[in-house]
C-alpha cells in the first residue's frame, strides 16, 4: 500500500470516528450520561481526531530534486508538475501546503522585509493582511503551477540589506549569494508561504513543508527549532551522483539530528539514480554504483542502510503521468512511498490509536459510573419497597416521613461538599498560576535579556541551560501539587461516599512527565542551533529576538496542552460530584412519589416494584450497549465495518429505553 492509499485509508477511518463520537455524544445526552466532564472528553477525542494533522518536511540543499520528489509523490494526478522543478535553485522560501475549509484556496505569501520587524513567525500568521494572497483555481491545473511559480522570486538587493535580512554573514563568505555586477544580491522576495488547496490528502490533514537550502534555513530560526522537529517525518533529500556535500552535511548536522534524537521518522532519499543510467554501463554495474552510495550515505549520516532509499523522482513522476508501469518500477519511487506508509503512517496511527483507547476508557468509566449509582439507587428502593409489602397505612405514612428526613439532613450536608469543592480550587489555582503564560514569560525574561546584550554572546548556552532548569522545576512542583490534590481527592470522596452512600472515585491525576520531556527536545534543538556559526549571528539584535520568539512560542504550546490537562482533570471531578448530587436528589423525589402513589393506591406497590424491575432491565442493557460500543470505538484504521454497527447497537438500546420513558417523566416532573 502507498503511502497515498494508507494515508487515504487512516483519513477515511479518522471522519467516520468523529461520527461515530458524535452518535455517541447525543446517546449519551438521550440517556442523561453526559455530564460536563463527560461532554468535555467527548469533545476533546473528536476534536484530536478530526483536526489530526501529519506533517512530513521535505529538507535538501538546492538543485537536489526536492520540489520534484513532491509533485510524483503528491501531485502525480494533476498530469504535469504543480511545484516548480526546473533547473536551478526553485523554492526560496519556506512552503507549506495544506488545507483549512475556512479559507478558500489561495497561495498566500509573506514579504522577506518583515524579517526586520519583532514579530514571530508565528504571530504573522495572525495578521493576514500583511500577506500577498493570490486565488487559485484547483481545477486548472496550468493556473495552480503559474501560481506555485511564485515561492521562486526573488529580489536584488544591497549587501547591507542583504546583512540586516539575515542573507550575508561577514564570518562565512562561502555561504553568502554571489555579487552581481552591479553590487546587488539576489535573496528571496518572501519569507513564507502558505499553500491552500483542497488536495485529497492535504483535506484529510496531510501538511507538506517544502524548505529551501542551508542559507535560507539558518536564516530562518522558527523553521529549525519549531516547524521541522515537530515534523512526524522529514525527508532529506541528497543527489546521487554527488552523494554527501559538504552542505548537505552541514544540513543534517546542523538542523536535522540532535543528540538522543531517534532516527525513526528521518528518510534519506538518494535521488536522481537516472542520471547514473548508463547506456554503456550494464544493470548490474549501475546497480552496484548505487549500493555504493547507497552505502557511503549511510555510513556519513550514522543511519542504518535501510534508511537511505534511491530514487528517480522526475523518472517516477513521467512514469505516473504516462502511465508506464516498468518506467515507474525502475524509477523505485514506490519503495520510498512504502517507507512513508509503514513509516510514518504506521507510526502515527499507533499513537493517536493509543491516544483514543485512553480516552475512550476514561469515557467508559466514568458514564459506567453513572449507571451503576443508578442501579445502586435501584436497588435500595427495591428493598424499602418489600420492606413494606403487608404493612397499613401508618407504617407506611412512617417511611415517607422518614425519606424526607433523610432529604433534610442530606441537604445539611451540602456545607461539607462546597468545602471539599474550595479546597480543590484552591490548590488547583496554585497549579493554573505555574502554567500560566505570566510565568512563563517571567522564566523567559532572563533569557531573553542575555540574547538582547550586544557583541557575541559566547554564554547563551548557558543562559538556556538556566532558564530550562527554572521551567523543568516548575513543571515538577506542578506535578508535586497536582499529587497533593489527588490525595486530598481521594480521601475527601472516600469521606464523602462513606457520609452520603456516594461512590465517587478520584480521576487519574494528569501526567505532566511527558511535558517534561517536550522541554528537553525543545532544548536539545535551540543548543543544536546554536552552534559556532549562529552563536556568531546572535551579534544581531533582531536574529536575537526572533530567537526568543520563535522559544516563547513553541513553549506556550507546551504549556498550554499541560494546563488543558489539569483543567480536563478538574471537570472531571466537579462534574461527578455534580452528578452524584444530581442523582441523589433525583432518587429522593423518586422514593416520595412511590410512597405517594402506594398511598393513593392498593396496587401501587406491585406496580412500582415491577416499573423498577423494568428500569433495572433498561440499565443492564444500557451498561451492554455502553461496553459494545466503546469497544468498536477503541477499533483502529481499518474498523469501517464494526464502526458501522453502532448505530444499530444506538437503536437496539433506545427502542428498549422507550418503554419506561413516560414513566421516568411522571417522575421528574414531581
Amino acid at each position: 500500500m502507498s503511502f497515498n492509499e494508507k494515508f487515504d485509508q487512516h483519513g477515511v477511518w479518522r471522519r467516520e470516528f468523529a461520527l461515530r463520537l458524535k452518535l455517541l455524544a447525543g446517546w449519551m445526552k438521550d440517556h442523561d450520561l453526559l455530564d460536563a466532564g463527560v461532554e468535555e472528553r467527548l469533545h476533546r477525542l473528536e476534536s484530536q481526531v478530526r483536526s489530526d494533522k501529519v506533517m512530513v518536511a521535505f529538507v535538501a540543499e538546492f538543485s537536489r530534486g526536492k520540489s520534484e520528489l513532491i509533485n510524483a509523490i503528491f501531485f502525480a494526478g494533476y498530469g504535469r508538475r504543480i511545484m516548480p522543478a526546473s533547473a536551478g535553485r526553485t523554492t526560496m522560501c519556506p512552503t507549506e501546503l495544506g488545507y483549512d475549509a475556512d479559507v478558500p484556496p489561495c497561495l498566500r505569501l509573506l514579504p522577506i522585509e518583515t524579517r526586520l520587524q519583532n514579530q514571530a513567525l508565528m504571530e504573522w500568521r495572525m495578521v493576514p493582511e500583511k500577506w500577498t494572497r493570490i486565488d487559485l483555481d484547483v481545477n486548472d491545473p496550468a493556473q495552480l503551477a503559474q501560481a506555485m511559480e511564485k515561492v521562486a522570486e526573488t529580489r536584488a538587493v544591497t549587501v547591507e540589506e542583504a546583512r540586516l535580512l539575515g542573507f550575508w554573514h561577514d564570518n562565512h563568505p562561502e555561504d553568502n549569494p554571489r555579487v552581481a555586477a552591479d553590487g546587488l544580491v539576489e535573496v528571496p522576495k518572501w519569507r513564507h508561504a502558505l499553500i491552500n488547496i483542497a488536495h485529497p490528502l492535504l483535506k484529510q490533514g496531510l501538511v507538506i513543508l517544502d524548505t529551501p537550502g542551508l542559507n535560507a534555513i539558518g536564516a530562518e530560526p522558527e523553521l529549525t527549532v519549531s516547524l521541522i522537529p515537530q515534523a512526524h517525518a522529514v525527508v532529506f533529500i541528497l543527489a546521487a551522483d554527488t552523494g554527501v556535500t559538504k552542505s548537505d552535511l552541514a544540513i543534517w548536522r546542523e538542523h536535522l539530528i540532535t543528540e538522543g534524537d531517534g532516527v525513526e521518522a528521518r528518510l534519506v532519499v538518494l535521488n536522481k539514480i537516472d542520471t547514473l543510467w548508463d547506456a554503456l554501463s550494464t544493470p548490474e554495474h549501475v546497480q552496484a554504483q548505487i549500493d555504493r552510495q547507497r552505502a557511503t550515505s549511510a555510513e556519513i549520516l550514522g543511519l542504518p542502510q535501510s534508511k537511505v532509499i534511491p530514487v528517480s523522482a522526475q523518472k517516477g513522476l513521467v512514469a505516473k503521468v504516462t502511465g508506464d508501469a516498468e518506467l515507474l518500477l525502475a524509477s523505485q519511487l514506490p519503495e520510498l512511498e512504502n517507507a512513508l506508509a509503514q513509516g510514518v503512517m504506521g507510526q502515527r496511527q499507533k499513537i493517536l490509536r493509543a491516544a483514543v483507547a485512553a480516552g475512550i476508557a476514561e469515557l467508559k468509566n466514568e458514564a459506567g459510573r453513572a449507571i451503576h449509582i443508578r442501579r445502586r439507587d435501584l436497588a435500595e428502593q427495591m428493598i424499602e419497597l418489600r420492606g413494606l409489602r403487608g404493612k397499613n397505612t401508618a407504617v407506611i405514612k412512617h417511611m415517607r416521613s422518614r425519606i424526607v428526613q433523610e432529604q433534610v439532613e442530606f441537604d445539611a450536608g451540602g456545607a461539607k461538599i462546597q468545602a471539599v469543592r474550595s479546597v480543590h480550587l484552591k490548590l488547583l489555582r496554585d497549579v493554573f498560576h505555574l502554567l500560566g503564560t505570566p510565568t512563563l514569560k517571567a522564566e523567559l525574561a532572563e533569557l531573553t535579556q542575555a540574547l538582547k546584550q550586544p557583541g557575541i554572546k559566547l554564554g547563551v548556552k548557558k543562559s538556556y541551560g538556566q532558564t530550562f532548569s527554572r521551567l523543568r522545576e516548575g513543571l515538577a512542583k506542578s506535578q508535586i501539587l497536582n499529587a497533593d490534590i489527588q490525595s486530598m481527592l481521594t480521601a475527601s470522596f472516600r469521606q464523602l461516599n462513606v457520609e452520603f452512600s456516594f461512590s465517587l472515585l478520584a480521576p487519574k491525576e494528569p501526567e505532566l512527565g511527558r511535558y517534561q520531556h517536550d522541554l528537553e527536545l525543545i532544548e536539545r534543538s535551540h543548543l543544536q542551533y546554536l552552534g559556532v556559526r549562529n552563536v556568531l549571528k546572535l551579534s544581531q539584535p533582531d536574529f536575537a529576538d526572533r530567537l526568543v520568539r520563535a522559544l516563547a512560542t513553541r513553549l506556550r504550546v507546551v504549556y498550554e496542552s499541560a494546563l488543558g490537562d489539569v483543567e480536563l482533570w478538574n471537570k472531571s471531578a466537579a462534574s461527578q460530584l455534580d452528578a452524584q448530587l444530581r442523582e441523589r436528589r433525583r432518587n429522593f423525589r423518586r422514593r416520595i412519589e412511590a410512597i405517594e402513589r402506594i398511598q393513593q393506591a392498593a396496587s401501587g406497590l406491585d406496580e412500582r416494584i415491577a416499573e423498577i424491575h423494568d428500569q433495572e432491565r433498561v440499565l443492564i442493557e444500557l451498561d451492554t450497549r455502553l461496553t459494545e460500543i466503546t469497544s468498536h470505538l477503541v477499533d483502529g484504521p481499518g474498523a469501517g465495518a464494526h464502526l458501522r454497527t453502532i448505530p444499530a447497537a444506538l437503536e437496539r438500546t433506545d427502542s428498549t429505553a422507550e418503554k419506561i420513558a413516560g414513566k421516568a417523566a411522571v417522575t421528574d416532573a414531581a
